[in-house]
């Protein structure tokens, strides 16, 4: 979205193409074309992780307490994974996950069961607070994300993520 310029116009530029601008004057042997996208990016990704942590503050969750709840609330009833399964979906190491699984037991968000199918195996269960918890903080999430792409039409939204689906696939997910 532009803002109006000094005489009521919408000036269709942001600081990125002044920027690009600036660059192209002083070094004009040079390309900036990626400059365009990826700097928007690094704009956009910046009021998202703002949105996200105002989401999350507001239910008194940590984006990695929202992470190992997330992965657990997605797998379906009875809300439960393994360790190694919570590794796989959060990217962190083996000692984080144990730490990340003590601390939400301590909050009662999750606890750990037996799995039935082998008695020497964990499994980490939500429980009904860890289950509210989740759920509100999605809530809140999936709000302030609808706000920041508010100014798009379901078609622009549509091929905006079909290109950055695009993009993320040939830098490898």
């Amino acid at each position: 979205m532009s803002a109006p310029g000094a005489h009521g116009e919408v000036d269709p530029h942001d600081e990125v193409d002044r920027i690009v601008d600036a660059w192209t004057r002083e070094r004009p042997d040079l390309d900036f074309a990626p400059l365009h996208v990826l700097s928007r990016v690094d704009r956009l990704a910046k009021h998202l992780e703002r949105a996200r942590r105002d989401a999350f503050v507001a239910g008194d969750v940590e984006q990695w307490e929202f992470d190992v709840l997330s992965a657990l609330r997605r797998a379906g009833s009875p809300y439960r994974l393994s360790p190694k399964a919570l590794l796989q979906q959060t990217l962190v190491s083996s000692g984080a996950m144990t730490n990340r699984i003590d601390r939400l037991v301590a909050r009662g968000l999750v606890e750990r069961r037996t799995d039935p199918n082998d008695g020497r195996g964990v499994l980490v269960q939500l429980t009904r607070d860890g289950g509210r918890v989740v759920d509100d903080a999605i809530e809140r999430l999936v709000g302030a994300e609808r706000e920041l792409l508010g100014d798009l039409d379901d078609d622009d939204r549509r091929r905006l993520a079909s290109l950055l689906r695009t993009l993320s696939l040939t830098l490898g997910g």
